[in-house]
């Protein structure tokens, strides 16, 4: 039986909602596609025209502190045409935490301490 499921979003909580919309904006080109304001929360879906994959960003208002990540054991990953002129950027924003040269990825850090894999578009899975 082939139920055809497909990941559609990720959820990240986040301390402050403008500062991660503008991190993710600027780091990896990902805008406001929809917004929900509820009752003590707002949660922020960003993405952009290359995937239909979205990241919901949820900021819980009597939470502003950062969430405990653990061990940060998980992330998320992202393909990038041009790997270069991304990781200029990523060096000059000052938010890559690892970089792995032998396997020819790198990782930055969000607002919030979440890892974010950077990996060249023409690199196999």
């Amino acid at each position: 039986m082939d139920l055809n499921f497909r990941i559609v979003h990720q959820n990240f909580n986040v301390a402050d909602l403008d500062t991660s919309l503008d991190f993710y904006e600027k780091a990896l080109g990902l805008k406001e596609k929809s917004r929900i304001d509820g009752d003590g929360f707002t949660i922020v879906y960003v993405g952009n025209d290359t995937t239909d994959f979205v990241l919901e960003l949820t900021c819980l208002d009597d939470h502003p502190e950062k969430y405990d990540l653990g061990e940060g054991e998980f992330h998320l990953a992202f393909k990038v045409q041009d790997f270069n002129k991304a990781h200029s950027l990523h060096e000059e924003m000052g938010c890559i935490c690892f970089e792995n040269p032998d396997m020819g990825i790198y990782f930055i850090n969000d607002p919030d301490g979440y890892w974010l894999e950077i990996i060249p578009e023409s690199k196999e899975l």
